[in-house]
């Protein structure tokens, strides 16, 4: 659903020839619907449009009625976040799987939002957003781009205690969408606001490496501020975190938890190692290491200590919409079917 934005874009180039799932059917605005798919996605990806989604008749949201499809299972949604909230609990009611890249339902309560290496046990929330809303269907969500690859690296540094934790970003353009950043606004530039982005960094990031408990989330107990920034860089977001624990640390102790952070997650999306250190002194980088583990991995590196008590910084990078969007999500959906819940 939204097949013909930036990420929708990105769902459709990276679900040819995934081994679990089929593209089913694709759905963008009414004016679209009835063309061909290459007749309406501007395609702007470095690779070529598939074959098969090329040809394929673009779909209406009215489509989504009754009787339901039963050919289609899982709803990939892309879509604007104005008509998001509305399509995506109809296809919930309707019986269908949403696996959301949107953030309209990323912090209520019963939503899970996950980052399927950090919190998938939070999934465990779906049986109580299907009794309280009554739906046969359900929504989960993955995070913001630049959300995920912070707390993609935070995961292994929670054991040690935080307290406080701050970051700077430095986002891609494609973080916008096709027609986010104009030209002459970016060139030669950086844009040290990126509207709610900060906001979402600051709470989303509490819920998804807090606990689950019960029937609800406790969310993690220290505090995110984050300040956040466009930069001229087509693909990758990069990314300066402070830490600080509750007791001193030697950043060796940071590093070895980096290197050894592993999950037994291994479906098809899920890299080998989830977090790669880079030991040069000028990495990691977008244009270097942004496609690390088919894109899914995320890159940490000038470990070191801050100036702050108990304080330890360092640079983490990932690209935004693979690990950060479409690629998340769809690993989502391989944990979903690999569990049990489709």
């Amino acid at each position: 659903m939204g097949a013909t934005g930036s990420v929708g874009q990105r769902f459709v180039q990276l679900l040819e020839g995934h081994p679990w799932f089929e593209l089913g059917a694709i759905f963008a605005s009414d004016r679209s619907a009835g063309k061909q798919y290459q007749e309406v996605a501007k395609w702007f990806l470095p690779s070529a449009m598939p074959a098969e989604a090329a040809e394929m008749g673009v779909q209406s949201m009215q489509d989504l009625g009754v009787p339901r499809n039963e050919d289609l299972t899982i709803m990939f949604s892309a879509l604007p976040g104005e008509v998001a909230s509305e399509v995506e609990q109809r296809c919930a009611q309707l019986g269908f799987a949403v696996s959301s890249n949107v953030s309209v339902h990323r912090m209520e309560p019963d939503v899970p939002l996950v980052i399927a290496e950090v919190n998938a046990d939070h999934l465990g929330l779906i049986e109580e957003q299907q009794s309280r809303r009554g739906w046969d269907g359900f929504i989960i969500t993955n995070p913001n781009c630049s959300t995920i690859v912070m707390a993609l690296s935070l995961k292994p540094l929670v054991r040690f205690g935080i307290d406080l934790v701050h970051v700077a970003t430095m986002q891609a353009i494609s973080g916008a969408g096709y027609a986010g950043v104009y030209s002459m606004a970016i060139l030669d530039n950086v844009i040290p606001f990126i509207g709610r982005e900060e906001e979402k960094m600051e709470s989303e990031t509490l819920k998804i490496l807090g606990s689950l408990e019960g029937k609800a989330i406790r969310n993690a107990p220290f505090t995110v501020c984050a300040s956040c920034n466009r930069v001229p860089v087509m693909d990758g977001h990069t990314e300066a975190v402070w830490v600080r624990f509750v007791e001193n640390l030697h950043p060796d102790d940071v590093k070895d938890a980096f290197l050894n952070f592993r999950t037994d997650i291994r479906t098809p999306f899920a890299p080998e190692r989830p977090i790669i250190v880079r030991e040069e002194p000028d990495r990691p980088q977008p244009r270097l290491d942004r496609d690390a583990g088919n894109g899914m991995s995320v890159s940490v590196g000038r470990i070191r200590v801050g100036r702050a008590p108990n304080e330890i910084k360092y640079i983490v990078q990932g690209h935004n919409t693979v690990r950060g969007a479409a690629g998340a999500a769809i690993l989502n959906a391989e944990v979903l079917l690999e569990r049990g819940y489709l």
